[in-house]
């Protein structure tokens, strides 16, 4: 996710915990999408689809806060 701010991210990491606790989550919603749709874990397709949606709100979130460190 966001190649271009893998520095940026490693040192929002370090140091600002907003920004930390959204990309923790974000990849928690990425690992249980993977499990639901491989059938490790039981979820519908609407299941699914939500937490999709919230997978984008975050990094939608994310994104914006790359964009204002990086300015």
């Amino acid at each position: 996710m966001f190649p271009e701010y893998r520095d940026l991210i490693s040192k929002l990491k370090g140091h600002d915990v907003h920004f930390t606790r959204l990309f923790d989550k974000h990849n928690e919603l990425d690992q249980r999408i993977k499990n639901k749709e491989a059938h490790i874990e039981p979820g519908t397709q609407l299941e699914i689809e939500q937490l999709k949606k919230e997978k984008l709100v975050l990094k939608d979130q994310l994104y914006t806060l790359l964009r204002q460190a990086s300015a």
